[in-house]
């Protein structure tokens, strides 16, 4: 005969705690089956589509667009990219590498995006399906015991016959429950009727309705990222920008647009006009009102005029069309020492601070004896520091003043290189006036001629016109996006479905009658998905509503 379990076990120590017919293990690792490639790619799904992944490639992805503001970007900013690589020639190999300039385009950022996309799909999709079939369903069987739940009131009203009294207490909660957006459902046990009623599925709605906006504002960002455009145009007054790619002075399109297919439209610009605060009066020096007078020319249209201001974009052609900046052109023109024209043209001085100081640039590559670029100064109303140096003491033409600095040598225009026409590099050139070299730098006033060094010929300040002695330029901003309007309407629609999940409750409400001999016993409890701080009043009030109705006293008999 075989030992008995008791026998066997004589010799371990006795733990009071077990039962006596306690067998311990023999300690074996229990076998877990082995994943296969199905098992590991479903588990790869579900870490993918849940939703912590999917803020956490939100997060990322919003830290991957960080360097984009970093690192001058060859689509934007090409001679950003070239000046970068001459600064930094030995980081830049591992930078290009890293795809650091052209983030947006980069592998890895296209990665993330993709992941996000795919990791929102799946998070969304079963979650609809599940809330679909939420909201086709009933609401919950009322519980046997509801005294267990923590929000819970109970009520005793007088009635002659309990068991029709009973019956009406729950038709009067349920239509109460219904007119306070409740769906409501009737159970009916054992001695007692009841109504179960739920609402808040907005709350869900909501979720998915911010989530879903969120893959709607991904595929809007996405595509119209390829279908848009942003460019850039000074324009001198009196001069016509026409919207084909080689007018502009910076472009910037999408992966789908070659720039053949832009809209046919032109821009004139008849008039900028600016007023600034005289001195003397509160923001002396200050510019107020800044205006763009155009002429918007399109084929088959007739002539419009518009005004461009600042934060008040005009629309040409589904083209938006901002007013960036603005400064004067002084009319600059060259002869060679036979008095032969060279070079003429109203050249854009960049402010360099608030009274409009301005700093241009023009180069002469030929004509003359040897390649020469001028640095030029503009003073609209010229004042002289301590220093003896020149700035300018208010924004508008009152004593206008330009002075050069002259260089000679290689401009670098002849290598193929990309070259700013706002820039000089002066490393490797010859400088003849100002600086260090002990000639004056050349002054002019308006209408006014000097001779160049070396007898290459004249440079002279041409008058605009007798009334403004200057032009003035404007800079503009083309912009189209297809995908705006979605992109807006997918952000509100998410906000919307944020505000509905984190302010619309998620609850459960019973109420219940009980036929007894002192009456009819009235129960109420309540339910929150998540925190609801506000669930015991709703309760509570529900009661006072509910008692009221039945016998005029919102709390007859509390308990």
């Amino acid at each position: 005969m075989s030992p008995s379990r008791s026998e066997t076990a004589t010799d371990a120590p006795v733990d009071p705690l077990r039962p006596d017919d306690h067998a311990d293990g023999d300690g074996s690792a229990i076998a877990q089956p082995a994943l296969g490639i199905m098992g590991w790619a479903r588990w790869a799904w579900r870490q993918l589509t849940s939703m912590r992944t999917a803020l956490l490639l939100l997060l990322l992805l919003a830290v991957a667009a960080v360097p984009g503001s970093l690192f001058p970007q060859r689509s934007a900013d090409p001679n950003g990219v070239i000046q970068w690589q001459r600064d930094n020639p030995e980081a830049y190999p591992i930078v290009d590498a890293i795809g650091l300039f052209d983030v947006y385009q980069s592998p890895w950022f296209s990665a993330i995006y993709l992941l996000l996309f795919a990791s929102l799909i799946g998070c969304v999709t079963p979650r609809t399906k599940h809330h679909y079939k939420a909201l086709r369903s009933q609401p919950p069987r009322t519980p046997v015991r509801l005294s267990r739940l923590d929000d819970y009131e109970e009520r005793t009203v007088p009635a002659a016959d309990p068991a029709s009294q009973a019956r009406e207490a729950v038709d009067v909660a349920e239509r109460q429950l219904r007119r306070a957006g409740y769906r409501v459902h009737r159970y009916d046990g054992r001695g007692w009727l009841s109504v179960s009623a739920e609402r808040g599925y907005l709350r869900e709605t909501g979720n998915l309705v911010f989530h879903t906006a969120l893959i709607g504002v991904l595929v809007s960002v996405g595509l119209g990222g390829g279908f848009s455009y942003t460019g850039q145009r000074v324009v001198v007054e009196g001069t016509t920008f026409v919207n084909a790619l080689s007018d502009y002075s910076s472009f910037d399109a999408g992966r789908f647009i070659d720039g053949t297919g832009l809209a046919p439209y032109s821009l004139t610009l008849d008039e900028f006009q600016v007023t600034y605060q005289r001195p003397g009066t509160p923001g002396a020096g200050q510019a107020g009102d800044f205006s763009a007078d155009v002429t918007v020319r399109i084929p088959g249209e007739e002539d419009r005029t518009e005004s461009v201001i600042v934060n008040y974009p005009i629309s040409v052609a589904g083209d938006r069309i901002h007013l960036l900046g603005n400064g004067y052109a002084p009319t600059i023109t060259v002869r060679d020492a036979a008095g032969e024209l060279v070079y003429t043209e109203s050249q854009p001085f960049l402010p360099q601070d608030s009274n409009m100081t301005s700093l241009g640039i023009i180069k002469i590559p030929d004509g003359l004896p040897e390649q020469v670029g001028l640095v030029g100064f503009f003073y609209p109303t010229a004042g002289v520091l301590d220093s003896g140096a020149y700035t300018s003491i208010y924004g508008d033409v009152v004593n206008p003043l330009l002075t050069f600095n002259v260089y000679s040598g290689d401009l670098g225009i002849d290598d193929g290189t990309p070259r700013s026409v706002y820039t000089l590099e002066t490393d490797g050139l010859t400088q003849h006036t100002g600086g260090q070299t002990g000639v004056d730098s050349i002054e002019l006033t308006p209408g006014e001629t000097a001779e160049l060094p070396n007898g290459w010929g004249t440079v002279t300040w041409e008058i605009a016109s007798p009334e403004d002695p200057v032009k003035r330029f404007a800079s503009l901003q083309i912009q189209r996006d297809p995908t705006a309007g979605w992109v807006l309407a997918f952000s509100i629609l998410a906000m919307l479905g944020l505000f509905a999940g984190l302010f619309v409750p998620r609850r459960r409400v019973w109420v219940k009658a009980h036929p007894t001999d002192d009456g009819v016993r009235l129960e109420y409890a309540g339910l929150a998905r998540g925190e609801d701080p506000t669930l015991r009043k709703a309760v509570v009030d529900i009661a006072d509503t509910h008692t009221e109705a039945l016998t005029g006293v919102s709390d007859p008999s509390p308990q």
